[in-house]
This record gives C-alpha cells, sequence and structure tokens, in this order.
C-alpha cells in the first residue's frame, strides 16, 4: 500500500486509519518505547494515523490501530485546525449541481494559508453520507486559485447529511472536519439498521466481513473482508487510492467516524485483510470501496460492537 508519512486526524480509531469526528489534534502522548527528545542521536518512529504514538526503535506496531510505526522526525507544531464550509446553505438542493467549497484554517489565525500533505494519493477525501447512514458517498475536492478545495456535487435526495473531511495539514497531524447540512427537496424514506449484518452482494459481487475474535472494546481486530464475483473468489483486485480497498466505519448516531486501510498484503484477494480498534460500544455503519474490472464498487454492512463487560 502507498502511504506517506504525516502525523494525524484526530483521536478514535479503526485501523491503518482510524479517525474521530473532533476536528483538533490529540493532545495526549503515548510511547511505544522511551523516546526522549534528543533520542541519543536516533530516529523517532510514529504511527502515521495516530501521531501521538512514537517510538524510537524501528519495527513497533500501534498499540491502537496496528499500523506499522514509519519513520519521522517531525516535531508537532502545536497547532489547531479546522476546516470551513464555505458553501452557503441556501444552495443545498437535491438534484441541483453545488459546489462545496472547503478552506483549511489554523484556529486563531484564519487568514494564514494551511498548505495540505497528499496522503492516499490526494489532499481532502470528502465523506458524505445521509443522516440515517443509507447513503454513502467518496469525493475528492481539488485546489483553487481562490485558495480553498472544490468539488461539484449533486445530492441524489432531500433530508440531513453529515460531511466529513479527512486531511493534513503539511507538517502537523491528521485532522477530520464534520458538517451536518440540510438538503431541500423530496426526502428518501427514513431506514433504521438493527441487527448484525456481514454480508452484502450486488452486480454479481459478494462480500463478506469477518473478525478474528469477538467484537468488543478496546481491543485489536483483526478484520477481514473477502470478495467474490458470481460464487468464484476475485484474485485480481486493483489499487484504489493507493491501496486495495477503503473501509469507513461510522457510528449510528454519526459522532464516530473511522477511515480504515487495508494491511500490507502480496496477493489481490480475495481476502482484504484489516485491523481496527473501536473505543465505544454501539452500532456502526461499514462501508467498503474496492476496485475491480475498472470500477469502483461500494459495499455497506451493520455490526454492532458491545461494550467490556464491568470487571
Amino acid at each position: 500500500m502507498k502511504r506517506i508519512v504525516f502525523s494525524l486526524l484526530a483521536a478514535t480509531t479503526l485501523f491503518a486509519v482510524g479517525c474521530s469526528s473532533d476536528s483538533a489534534s490529540s493532545s495526549s502522548t503515548n510511547t511505544v518505547e522511551d523516546a526522549s527528545a534528543e533520542h541519543a542521536g536516533g530516529h523517532t518512529y510514529s504511527c502515521p494515523m495516530h501521531p501521538e504514538v512514537t517510538s524510537t526503535k524501528a519495527g513497533e506496531t500501534c498499540p491502537k490501530c496496528g499500523m506499522k510505526l514509519e519513520h519521522t522526525d517531525l516535531p508537532a507544531n502545536g497547532k489547531t485546525y479546522q476546516m470551513k464550509l464555505e458553501t452557503a446553505p441556501e444552495q443545498f438542493k437535491a438534484g441541483q449541481v453545488v459546489p462545496l467549497a472547503f478552506r483549511p484554517q489554523e484556529a486563531g489565525n484564519e487568514a494564514a494559508p494551511v498548505p495540505l500533505a497528499v496522503v492516499h494519493e490526494k489532499k481532502i477525501h470528502l465523506i458524505i453520507v445521509s443522516k440515517d447512514l443509507s447513503q454513502f458517498y467518496h469525493e475528492h475536492p481539488e485546489y483553487t486559485a481562490q485558495g480553498n478545495y472544490v468539488v461539484n456535487y449533486t445530492f441524489p435526495k432531500g433530508g440531513e447529511y453529515v460531511l466529513f473531511q479527512d486531511y493534513t495539514p503539511d507538517g502537523a497531524g491528521h485532522q477530520l472536519g464534520r458538517q451536518a447540512v440540510t438538503v431541500q427537496g423530496p426526502a428518501a424514506a427514513p431506514v433504521k439498521f438493527s441487527n448484525d449484518d456481514m454480508q452484502w452482494a450486488q452486480d454479481g459481487y459478494q462480500a463478506t466481513l469477518s473478525f478474528d475474535k469477538p467484537l468488543q472494546t478496546g481491543t485489536l481486530l483483526g478484520m477481514n473482508i473477502t470478495i467474490s464475483k458470481d460464487g468464484q473468489p476475485v484474485t485480481n483486485l486493483e489499487n484504489y487510492l493507493g491501496a486495495l480497498g477503503h473501509v469507513v466505519v461510522i457510528s449510528e448516531d454519526t459522532e464516530k467516524y473511522l477511515h480504515v486501510h487495508p494491511e500490507d498484503q502480496a496477493d489481490k484477494g480475495p481476502r482484504i485483510a484489516f485491523n481496527t480498534n473501536f473505543e465505544a460500544a454501539g452500532r456502526y455503519r461499514v462501508f467498503l470501496q474496492f476496485n475491480h474490472g475498472g470500477r469502483i464498487h461500494t459495499g455497506d454492512f451493520t455490526i454492532n460492537v458491545p461494550a467490556q463487560p464491568a470487571s
């Protein structure tokens, strides 16, 4: 998987990329191994998605998400960031093209430019979901001469939506922006998800979601998704944004957001392996994207994560 070293998004997680809905970088620090400021002339290694997890020893993995710590001696810049949605709310109408415009800002110094790093081949990953989590869309706003990032988007139906922006300022931590918006126009009937649903099928494709141990909070879990087509294993998956597959997990209340990328693997399917760690119990919707046959396919699942039993 193609990776770029960067420092992180706010703190809850799922695997290779787990993100919370707080737009500020985490202020806590976790060390896998003692990492002094001088580190005896050695190097610092940190988790690409949890830069507060550091080590001075190569080969360690992140206890939060299982990612391999990567070499980076970049210090945290201590700044706080936010993403401003510049599109006027009255422009949100179903069936009409809306230029969704986003401007990354440094809190307290909003006029300063905020250059963004390229992460998984894009500077911003925009995730759009309906409030009931029945609809999921993944877009990539592009930089403009006005200093913001814009994508033209058409909401298919009216109703309540949530916009998430996955981004990383240069030299800083991975951030997550979040806005709830109302779209004018006829709304789709709300969908209620309740029971676990770990099977998905569409257009001849089937995908099965499984975990290496019972779902629970506070435990690093192996998450596997196996893909077949017309009953035959798919062994020639193609990369999408530098990886065999992408998973976004969103809690039922849309307050918890986790963006997951797979482990490195030599084969091209049918199994895609991830790691994840749920920090809170509850119901989650799992959205898978994979590339096969020159098309991006999107599958969805529902899981219920129980709380740890009281000790």
